[in-house]
């Protein structure tokens, strides 16, 4: 198990890596300023960190509710992780549209392109995470 020290340094340099890898490619790709895109991906983290702690609960007291919370087998994790992600891009569509005053079309196609990111970047950061500071045995 990590320790609670290990977890918040990985927290804060998940965040903090994404946030200047996203500022600074995103500004490139999109067109716009390193700041805009930069504060935009701040906001994301934050809506990332709130729906993720609302979803949960949501998520558990429904499982509960209707599943008496029986063991969660690849469906029940499928399912979690599309509603996730369905959540986050829904809020993210209004997110971006306003903050970047854009259409929901070209709003729609940025917050996928957020998603696709933060795949590809979640699996290769917590990768790396592992071989730099393995866990204890």
């Amino acid at each position: 198990m990590r320790t609670l020290p290990d977890r918040i340094r990985h927290t804060v340099l998940f965040e903090a890596i994404a946030l200047v890898i996203v500022a600074f490619i995103g500004s490139w790709v999109i067109g716009r300023s390193v700041t805009l895109v930069g504060a935009l991906s701040l906001i994301f983290s934050v809506l990332a960190m709130v729906w993720n702690l609302v979803f949960n609960w949501m998520f558990d007291h429904w499982d509960r509710a209707y599943r008496n919370s029986a063991r969660r087998g690849f469906l029940i994790r499928a399912l979690h992780a599309a509603l996730f992600e369905l959540g986050m891009l829904i809020a993210g569509l209004f997110i971006v549209a306003w903050w970047l005053q854009t259409s929901y079309t070209e709003a729609f196609l940025i917050n996928v392109g957020f998603s696709l990111f933060f795949l590809v970047y979640a699996y290769v950061y917590n990768w790396a995470y592992d071989q730099v500071f393995p866990v204890p045995q």
